[in-house]
Protein backbone atom coordinates (compact mmCIF):
# COMPACT_ATOMS: atom_id res chain seq x y z
CA UNK A 1 0.00 0.00 0.00
CA UNK A 2 0.76 3.49 -0.28
CA UNK A 3 0.50 5.74 2.19
CA UNK A 4 -1.37 8.74 2.15
CA UNK A 5 -0.41 12.07 3.29
CA UNK A 6 -2.30 15.67 4.03
CA UNK A 7 -2.34 18.80 2.03
CA UNK A 8 -4.47 21.85 3.60
CA UNK A 9 -6.36 24.00 0.93
CA UNK A 10 -8.55 26.54 1.72
CA UNK A 11 -9.10 25.05 5.14
CA UNK A 12 -9.69 21.34 4.34
CA UNK A 13 -7.65 18.38 4.39
CA UNK A 14 -7.22 16.52 0.76
CA UNK A 15 -6.17 12.95 0.80
CA UNK A 16 -3.05 13.18 -1.64
CA UNK A 17 -1.13 9.84 -2.19
CA UNK A 18 2.50 9.88 -0.94
CA UNK A 19 5.48 10.49 -2.18
CA UNK A 20 5.37 14.03 -4.71
CA UNK A 21 6.32 16.07 -1.42
CA UNK A 22 9.23 18.51 -2.47
CA UNK A 23 9.97 21.99 -1.38
CA UNK A 24 12.53 24.21 -1.30
CA UNK A 25 12.80 24.17 2.55
CA UNK A 26 13.62 20.45 2.72
CA UNK A 27 15.57 19.94 -0.40
CA UNK A 28 13.13 17.33 -1.38
CA UNK A 29 10.13 15.61 -0.14
CA UNK A 30 8.54 16.30 3.13
CA UNK A 31 6.63 19.93 2.01
CA UNK A 32 3.09 18.86 0.51
CA UNK A 33 2.78 22.34 -1.03
CA UNK A 34 0.92 22.54 -4.12
CA UNK A 35 2.81 23.68 -7.02
CA UNK A 36 1.85 27.12 -7.28
CA UNK A 37 3.16 27.48 -3.84
CA UNK A 38 6.53 25.48 -4.56
CA UNK A 39 7.43 25.38 -8.01
CA UNK A 40 9.08 28.74 -8.52
CA UNK A 41 11.45 28.29 -5.98
CA UNK A 42 13.85 25.64 -8.02
CA UNK A 43 15.07 27.26 -11.49
CA UNK A 44 13.90 24.98 -14.24
CA UNK A 45 10.34 25.75 -13.24
CA UNK A 46 10.64 29.70 -12.30
CA UNK A 47 12.31 29.44 -15.88
CA UNK A 48 9.21 27.52 -17.20
CA UNK A 49 6.91 30.59 -15.46
CA UNK A 50 8.81 33.56 -16.84
CA UNK A 51 8.95 31.92 -20.16
CA UNK A 52 4.77 31.43 -20.13
CA UNK A 53 4.39 35.09 -18.82
CA UNK A 54 6.86 36.33 -21.59
CA UNK A 55 5.00 34.32 -24.77
CA UNK A 56 1.65 35.65 -23.05
CA UNK A 57 2.87 39.40 -22.33
CA UNK A 58 4.23 39.23 -26.28
CA UNK A 59 7.88 39.09 -25.53
CA UNK A 60 8.77 36.67 -27.55
CA UNK A 61 12.60 37.02 -26.95
CA UNK A 62 12.67 37.08 -23.56
CA UNK A 63 10.21 33.71 -23.49
CA UNK A 64 12.91 31.95 -25.39
CA UNK A 65 15.95 32.92 -23.79
CA UNK A 66 13.70 31.28 -20.60
CA UNK A 67 12.54 28.28 -22.28
CA UNK A 68 15.99 27.94 -23.66
CA UNK A 69 17.68 27.60 -20.65
CA UNK A 70 14.36 25.07 -19.04
CA UNK A 71 15.41 22.88 -22.17
CA UNK A 72 18.99 22.80 -21.32
CA UNK A 73 18.32 21.65 -17.82
CA UNK A 74 15.58 19.27 -18.64
CA UNK A 75 15.90 18.25 -22.72
CA UNK A 76 13.05 15.56 -22.25
CA UNK A 77 10.76 18.41 -21.36
CA UNK A 78 8.43 18.23 -24.20
CA UNK A 79 6.14 21.70 -23.37
CA UNK A 80 8.97 23.77 -22.92
CA UNK A 81 10.44 22.37 -26.24
CA UNK A 82 7.23 23.11 -28.08
CA UNK A 83 7.01 26.45 -26.72
CA UNK A 84 10.21 27.57 -27.41
CA UNK A 85 9.08 26.53 -30.87
CA UNK A 86 6.42 28.84 -29.99
CA UNK A 87 8.50 31.87 -28.94
CA UNK A 88 10.95 31.21 -32.40
CA UNK A 89 7.78 31.63 -34.33
CA UNK A 90 6.42 34.54 -32.90
CA UNK A 91 9.73 35.82 -34.29
CA UNK A 92 9.61 34.72 -37.61
CA UNK A 93 12.47 32.00 -36.83
CA UNK A 94 10.91 29.87 -38.33
CA UNK A 95 14.07 27.27 -38.44
CA UNK A 96 14.11 27.73 -34.98
CA UNK A 97 10.72 26.93 -34.73
CA UNK A 98 11.02 23.69 -36.50
CA UNK A 99 14.08 22.21 -34.49
CA UNK A 100 12.32 23.06 -31.46
CA UNK A 101 8.92 21.28 -32.45
CA UNK A 102 10.93 18.34 -33.78
CA UNK A 103 12.47 17.99 -30.56
CA UNK A 104 9.00 18.02 -29.06
CA UNK A 105 7.64 14.95 -31.17
CA UNK A 106 10.59 13.10 -30.90
CA UNK A 107 9.46 13.19 -26.76
CA UNK A 108 5.70 12.67 -27.61
CA UNK A 109 4.81 11.93 -31.16
CA UNK A 110 0.96 12.26 -30.69
CA UNK A 111 1.53 15.65 -29.80
CA UNK A 112 -1.24 17.62 -31.39
CA UNK A 113 0.12 21.30 -31.03
CA UNK A 114 3.47 19.50 -31.57
CA UNK A 115 2.23 18.87 -35.05
CA UNK A 116 0.43 21.93 -35.57
CA UNK A 117 3.81 24.00 -34.50
CA UNK A 118 5.80 22.45 -36.95
CA UNK A 119 3.55 22.20 -39.95
CA UNK A 120 3.05 25.63 -39.75
CA UNK A 121 6.96 26.20 -39.16
CA UNK A 122 7.25 23.80 -42.95
CA UNK A 123 4.73 25.87 -44.56
CA UNK A 124 6.61 29.02 -43.76
CA UNK A 125 9.83 27.53 -44.60
CA UNK A 126 7.90 26.36 -48.12
CA UNK A 127 9.22 23.00 -47.09
CA UNK A 128 7.30 20.25 -48.73
CA UNK A 129 7.19 17.94 -45.43
CA UNK A 130 4.82 20.19 -44.31
CA UNK A 131 2.27 17.97 -45.95
CA UNK A 132 2.96 14.91 -43.74
CA UNK A 133 2.33 17.09 -40.78
CA UNK A 134 -1.10 18.09 -42.70
CA UNK A 135 -1.77 14.64 -43.40
CA UNK A 136 -0.74 13.34 -40.05
CA UNK A 137 -3.55 16.02 -38.43
CA UNK A 138 -6.10 15.18 -40.98
CA UNK A 139 -5.87 11.23 -40.20
CA UNK A 140 -6.24 11.82 -36.42
CA UNK A 141 -9.50 14.21 -37.13
CA UNK A 142 -11.03 12.11 -38.83
CA UNK A 143 -10.95 9.04 -36.70
CA UNK A 144 -11.20 11.27 -33.92
CA UNK A 145 -14.94 12.02 -34.93
CA UNK A 146 -16.61 13.88 -31.81
CA UNK A 147 -13.22 12.97 -29.84
CA UNK A 148 -12.26 14.90 -26.87
CA UNK A 149 -9.42 16.23 -29.29
CA UNK A 150 -12.26 17.34 -32.09
CA UNK A 151 -11.71 20.80 -31.19
CA UNK A 152 -7.69 21.28 -31.03
CA UNK A 153 -7.94 19.06 -33.96
CA UNK A 154 -9.65 21.21 -36.28
CA UNK A 155 -7.81 24.26 -35.19
CA UNK A 156 -4.62 22.46 -35.97
CA UNK A 157 -5.72 21.40 -39.28
CA UNK A 158 -7.10 24.76 -40.07
CA UNK A 159 -3.20 26.53 -38.99
CA UNK A 160 -1.41 23.99 -41.02
CA UNK A 161 -3.54 24.69 -44.39
CA UNK A 162 -2.91 28.23 -43.65
CA UNK A 163 0.04 27.96 -43.43
CA UNK A 164 0.78 25.52 -47.11
CA UNK A 165 -1.82 27.30 -48.86
CA UNK A 166 -3.97 24.15 -48.63
CA UNK A 167 -6.63 26.44 -47.16
CA UNK A 168 -8.10 29.94 -46.21
CA UNK A 169 -5.42 32.29 -44.45
CA UNK A 170 -5.86 32.20 -40.43
CA UNK A 171 -4.18 34.17 -38.05
CA UNK A 172 -1.50 31.44 -36.47
CA UNK A 173 -1.11 32.26 -33.04
CA UNK A 174 0.66 30.10 -29.98
CA UNK A 175 -0.88 27.01 -28.61
CA UNK A 176 -2.65 28.78 -25.18
CA UNK A 177 -1.65 28.07 -22.05
CA UNK A 178 -2.64 28.80 -18.41
CA UNK A 179 -3.52 32.28 -17.50
CA UNK A 180 -3.39 31.35 -13.55
CA UNK A 181 -1.45 29.09 -11.08
CA UNK A 182 -4.55 28.00 -9.35
CA UNK A 183 -6.00 26.64 -12.68
CA UNK A 184 -3.18 24.23 -12.45
CA UNK A 185 -3.40 23.54 -8.59
CA UNK A 186 -7.16 22.64 -9.18
CA UNK A 187 -5.86 20.20 -12.54
CA UNK A 188 -2.82 18.90 -10.21
CA UNK A 189 -5.21 18.10 -7.69
CA UNK A 190 -7.81 16.71 -10.05
CA UNK A 191 -4.58 13.91 -11.09
CA UNK A 192 -4.15 12.76 -7.58
CA UNK A 193 -7.99 12.23 -6.66
CA UNK A 194 -7.75 9.98 -10.62
CA UNK A 195 -4.60 8.61 -9.53
CA UNK A 196 -6.44 7.11 -5.57
CA UNK A 197 -8.92 5.88 -7.76
CA UNK A 198 -6.25 4.38 -10.30
CA UNK A 199 -8.01 5.84 -13.55
CA UNK A 200 -4.40 6.47 -14.46
CA UNK A 201 -5.45 8.08 -18.49
CA UNK A 202 -7.44 10.54 -17.23
CA UNK A 203 -4.73 11.43 -14.24
CA UNK A 204 -2.18 11.78 -17.18
CA UNK A 205 -4.15 14.21 -18.50
CA UNK A 206 -4.83 16.15 -15.82
CA UNK A 207 -1.18 16.16 -15.13
CA UNK A 208 -0.56 17.63 -18.81
CA UNK A 209 -2.55 20.21 -18.09
CA UNK A 210 -0.88 20.82 -14.54
CA UNK A 211 2.36 20.53 -16.19
CA UNK A 212 1.93 22.96 -18.91
CA UNK A 213 0.82 25.42 -16.19
CA UNK A 214 3.92 24.81 -14.11
CA UNK A 215 6.56 23.22 -16.44
CA UNK A 216 9.17 20.36 -14.79
CA UNK A 217 7.45 20.29 -11.65
CA UNK A 218 9.04 17.58 -9.62
CA UNK A 219 5.90 16.50 -7.63
CA UNK A 220 4.19 16.73 -11.24
CA UNK A 221 6.67 14.66 -13.22
CA UNK A 222 6.98 11.98 -10.73
CA UNK A 223 2.99 11.17 -10.36
CA UNK A 224 3.44 11.18 -14.30
CA UNK A 225 6.08 8.34 -13.94
CA UNK A 226 3.65 6.50 -11.42
CA UNK A 227 1.03 6.58 -13.44
CA UNK A 228 2.76 5.51 -16.59
CA UNK A 229 4.20 2.89 -14.19
CA UNK A 230 0.73 1.35 -13.07
CA UNK A 231 0.17 1.38 -16.97
CA UNK A 232 3.26 -0.95 -17.67
CA UNK A 233 4.60 1.52 -19.43
CA UNK A 234 8.45 0.97 -17.38
CA UNK A 235 10.41 3.20 -20.07
CA UNK A 236 7.97 6.21 -19.72
CA UNK A 237 7.73 5.86 -16.55
CA UNK A 238 11.72 5.33 -15.76
CA UNK A 239 11.94 9.10 -17.73
CA UNK A 240 9.96 10.69 -15.75
CA UNK A 241 11.56 10.05 -12.48
CA UNK A 242 14.83 10.81 -13.81
CA UNK A 243 13.23 14.14 -14.87
CA UNK A 244 12.17 14.76 -11.34
CA UNK A 245 15.09 13.88 -10.05
CA UNK A 246 17.10 15.93 -12.78
CA UNK A 247 15.20 18.80 -11.14
CA UNK A 248 15.16 17.73 -7.15
CA UNK A 249 18.10 14.96 -6.62
CA UNK A 250 16.51 14.74 -2.92
CA UNK A 251 12.97 14.30 -4.05
CA UNK A 252 12.03 11.40 -1.62
CA UNK A 253 8.62 10.34 -3.56
CA UNK A 254 10.63 9.84 -6.97
CA UNK A 255 13.66 8.37 -5.53
CA UNK A 256 11.12 6.19 -3.74
CA UNK A 257 9.17 4.98 -6.82
CA UNK A 258 11.96 4.84 -9.26
CA UNK A 259 13.14 2.26 -6.44
CA UNK A 260 9.91 0.53 -6.72
CA UNK A 261 10.37 0.21 -10.46
CA UNK A 262 13.97 -0.94 -9.97
CA UNK A 263 12.21 -3.71 -8.00
CA UNK A 264 9.43 -4.47 -10.45
CA UNK A 265 12.39 -5.08 -13.15
CA UNK A 266 14.17 -7.00 -11.31
CA UNK A 267 16.90 -4.40 -10.88
CA UNK A 268 17.31 -5.24 -7.00
CA UNK A 269 20.82 -3.58 -6.49
CA UNK A 270 19.33 -0.53 -8.45
CA UNK A 271 16.66 -0.85 -6.08
CA UNK A 272 19.08 -0.74 -3.53
CA UNK A 273 21.19 2.41 -4.77
CA UNK A 274 17.93 4.30 -4.11
CA UNK A 275 17.22 3.39 -0.97
CA UNK A 276 20.96 4.01 -0.19
CA UNK A 277 19.69 7.41 -1.35
CA UNK A 278 16.92 7.70 0.75
CA UNK A 279 18.87 6.58 3.91
CA UNK A 280 21.15 9.63 2.86
CA UNK A 281 18.30 12.22 2.51
CA UNK A 282 16.40 10.67 5.76
CA UNK A 283 18.84 10.83 8.22
CA UNK A 284 16.12 9.61 11.01
CA UNK A 285 14.20 7.60 8.92
CA UNK A 286 11.60 8.39 6.56
CA UNK A 287 8.27 6.88 5.44
CA UNK A 288 9.77 6.42 1.88
CA UNK A 289 12.63 4.57 3.00
CA UNK A 290 10.59 2.07 4.73
CA UNK A 291 8.09 1.74 2.12
CA UNK A 292 10.96 1.02 -0.68
CA UNK A 293 13.02 -1.45 1.94
CA UNK A 294 9.52 -3.26 2.56
CA UNK A 295 9.60 -3.94 -1.51
CA UNK A 296 13.05 -4.68 -1.73
CA UNK A 297 12.30 -7.11 1.45
CA UNK A 298 9.67 -9.24 -0.24
CA UNK A 299 11.41 -9.43 -3.27
CA UNK A 300 14.60 -10.77 -1.99
CA UNK A 301 12.42 -13.34 0.14
CA UNK A 302 13.12 -17.03 -1.27
CA UNK A 303 9.86 -18.36 -2.79
CA UNK A 304 7.75 -20.93 -0.04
Amino acid sequence: MIPVRNILLAGAMLALLAGPAWSAGSGGGGGGDLPSASGPSYDPAAEYAKGVAALNAGQAREAERAFTRVVQALPRNAEAWRLLGAANAAQDDHKGARRAYERALKIEPDDIQGRQGLGVALGALKDAKAAEQLDWLRARAEACGGCAEAAALQTAVRAVEAATGAGPAAILDHPLVFASADEGDSAYLAAVALINEQRYDEALESLDRARAAFGPHPDILTYQGFAWRKKGAFDRAESYYRQALAVAPQHRGATEYYGELKVERGDLAGARRMLARLERTCAYGCAEAEELRRWIEAASAPAS
